[in-house]
């Protein structure tokens, strides 16, 4: 079984809310960040206290890593560590990496987050070095049923600087941007690796930011599984994510601060079982909100 059927089978039980662990020290209550004996620790305690809230709600969880590196091999661990217990509790994680180097590179970058103390069961990669940065990746689908989302439109206002730049192609063949360029290929690769509900060992990442394109995509690339950014911080709500899922399936829905940081509505300090509680409310009202799109 392809990572992409369990993941299919988590949104049709618990709903398409993928919790964003983009956890930096300053979204924790004061109080445990005093206590704690690092950032780094207290980042893990933290997390672990939002993946024991939304363990049941949440379809996945995508864990930054930009976040832990940044805090250096303190923060590696505590990445490795955070990985770690969602798999030990069942959940499933996507490391968001943006890898997309070729041949050796990316062959021991694919045994670094696929193998071993970094182990995800998704990926996020670039694909703009070509689909041979891809393929060290694609053979892991099939012997450990490993996916990614690979970088087709995404949610930031930067993407249409390359992303909807036009190809020149034969006379003959429709008009199509970049990003479409990639979907296509990804869609065709796809295709080899298709999983029992009709999706796609690799999705692509398609951001909710401009909702009046929403539908063609989905219509487009029905093959792939999205991994949806933009939601919230970013300006998606919850009916330009919806129109990017297909009966309420085929994609996950990405959000972290407003889920992270959802205690600072309530108060300026608290505890971690605070920061809980609230994290399970905002999934809660992001998911419900993404199902009554469909009533």
């Amino acid at each position: 079984m392809y990572n992409i059927d369990r993941l299919y089978e988590g949104v049709a039980k618990r709903g398409p809310v993928c919790v964003g662990l983009d956890t930096a020290p300053e979204y924790i209550p004061p109080a445990e960040l005093r206590r704690a004996p690092s950032d780094a620790e207290g980042i893990l305690a933290f997390n672990r206290a939002i993946i024991d809230a939304t363990m049941d709600l949440a379809a996945c969880f995508k864990v930054q890593i930009a976040y832990y590196e940044a805090l250096g091999l303190r923060g590696l661990e505590c990445y490795a560590k955070t990985l770690k217990y969602i798999r030990d509790r069942g959940g499933l994680s996507i490391a968001d990496i943006k890898r997309g180097d070729i041949a050796d590179t990316a062959a021991r970058y694919a045994r670094a987050h696929f193998e071993g103390g970094l182990e995800a069961d998704f990926v996020t990669l670039s694909p703009y070095m070509g689909m041979d940065s891809l393929e060290p990746w694609f053979s892991y689908a099939d012997r450990h049923g490993k996916g990614a989302f690979v970088l087709m439109r995404t949610s930031n206002e930067g993407m249409r600087d390359f992303q909807y730049r036009e190809l020149v192609e034969p006379a003959a063949s429709p008009p199509r941007r970049l990003y479409q360029a990639v979907g296509d290929r990804l869609a065709e690769k796809a295709a080899a690796y298709r999983g029992a509900y009709g999706y796609g060992a690799f999705g692509a990442v398609v951001g909710c930011t401009i909702p009046e394109e929403a539908a063609a995509i989905r219509a487009r690339y029905d093959g792939l599984f999205f991994l949806i950014p933009g939601y919230g911080a970013q300006g998606g709500g919850a009916a330009d994510a919806a129109l990017l899922l297909r009966d309420g399936n085929g994609g996950v829905v990405n959000a972290s601060r407003s889920i992270l940081r959802a205690w600072t509505r309530r108060r300026e300090d608290g505890n971690n079982a605070d920061a809980a509680d609230a994290a399970r409310e905002a999934v809660v009202e992001m998911r419900d909100a993404i199902r009554r799109t469909r009533e």
